[in-house]
């Protein structure tokens, strides 16, 4: 069997680990499709689809937070990636954290607390 890359036959939107290539971090989870991976592949930044938007999101095109692809992998199924970057700008996260995963449930499982700080604000990156 020869696997050239993410089976989009298989699924239309691919799930994407987004971790930081120097430290480790899981940055974010998002997705791609076809056309977001041509994109990544051929600009060497990350594209990413929002389903929430249901259109291409070059990541980093309103905040400058880009992320540079450094190394791609992907699993077994060819079904998942996960792409190591150099996140420019310091924040994955819209909320203008590092990582999407800045929460932390407590040990007694009742709340959760913030873990990271913030990198900007996002009311001002993005006027809102």
């Amino acid at each position: 069997m020869s696997v050239t890359g993410p089976n989009f036959e298989k699924l239309e939107l691919i799930p994407v680990i987004a971790q930081d290539f120097a430290t480790g971090d899981v940055l974010m989870l998002a997705y791609m499709n076809r056309t977001a991976w041509e994109e990544t592949l051929q600009t060497g930044k990350v594209c990413y689809f929002s389903r929430s938007r249901n259109k291409l999101w070059r990541k980093g095109e309103e905040s400058g937070n880009v992320q540079v692809v450094k190394e791609i992998y992907f699993d077994c199924d060819a079904d998942t990636l996960l792409i190591k970057v150099e996140q420019i700008g310091g924040a994955a996260c819209h909320e203008g954290y590092r990582s999407c995963f800045f929460r932390r449930l407590n040990a007694a499982g009742d709340a959760y607390d913030v873990v990271g700080e913030r990198v900007f604000d996002p009311a001002v990156v993005y006027h809102k």
